[in-house]
């Protein structure tokens, strides 16, 4: 029946299929969910009719029973009596009446067996949607997993890679060529920044020393 056409569209296996294409599983899931309980509640209102069908053929069924158990009651009457036209009118009425009740309880049967067979399919109905409401948690748990994992992975890619470690050692280099231009800008610097003073007593200050030192050696000497 068309109002049962997601019972067999909307399996639980082609649900799955569809939330691993999606962007969003998560959305997808709940979008699914709400669509299942909007059938559920269509399918119930369905199984609902059916039943009240079900319920009207029986009561109409178990009317003529009780009519026919009258009217056959009353032929035996009619006939006890020795009113032959009575017990024919009532003989006439029972036979109407039969053929009222086997209308009414071919009516009653079919509709019992559509009746429980749609019963049959909202109980499945309701265990897909509980399945799923089961699964949901489940499916996130997973979905936010594989979201973080491909996050780390992509971030691990490019961690400690050939180009990070080269631009790292050009990092270094250059670091090393600025200490070295420090230093000497420094010793530049020194060199020019002495006075004509200061040369001189730098001068004198080093002529003391080889004085001191020739005396020193002098007094080693050899007689």
């Amino acid at each position: 029946m068309s109002l049962f056409k997601r019972l067999r569209d909307l399996t639980l296996s082609n649900v799955y299929s569809v939330i691993e294409k999606a962007e969003d599983p998560i959305k997808m899931t709940d979008q699914y969910i709400r669509d299942m309980v909007e059938d559920l509640q269509d399918a119930e209102k369905a199984v609902a009719s059916q039943i009240a069908l079900e319920k009207k053929f029986k009561a109409l069924y178990e009317e003529q029973e009780a009519l026919l158990k009258k009217r056959t009651e009353q032929a035996h009457l009619a006939a006890q009596a020795q009113n032959i036209d009575l017990a024919r009118r009532a003989l006439e009425a029972k036979q109407s009446v039969e053929l009222k009740l086997i209308e009414y309880k071919e009516a009653f049967v079919d509709n019992q067996l559509i009746a429980n067979n749609l019963r049959n399919k909202l109980d499945e109905m309701r265990k897909q949607l509980n399945d799923m409401r089961d699964k949901r948690e489940t499916l996130v748990a997973r979905y936010q997993a594989a979201q973080t994992q491909t996050a780390i992975n992509k971030a691990m890619s490019g961690f400690g890679s050939d180009s990070a470690t080269s631009g790292m050692k050009r990092m270094e280099d250059k670091m090393l060529h600025a200490e070295a231009m420090a230093e000497a800008s420094n010793d530049l610097a020194a060199s020019k920044g002495k006075s004509l003073d200061e040369e001189f007593a730098s001068l004198n200050k080093n002529q003391a020393v080889e004085d001191e030192l020739a005396q020193l050696l002098k007094q080693y000497e050899k007689k």
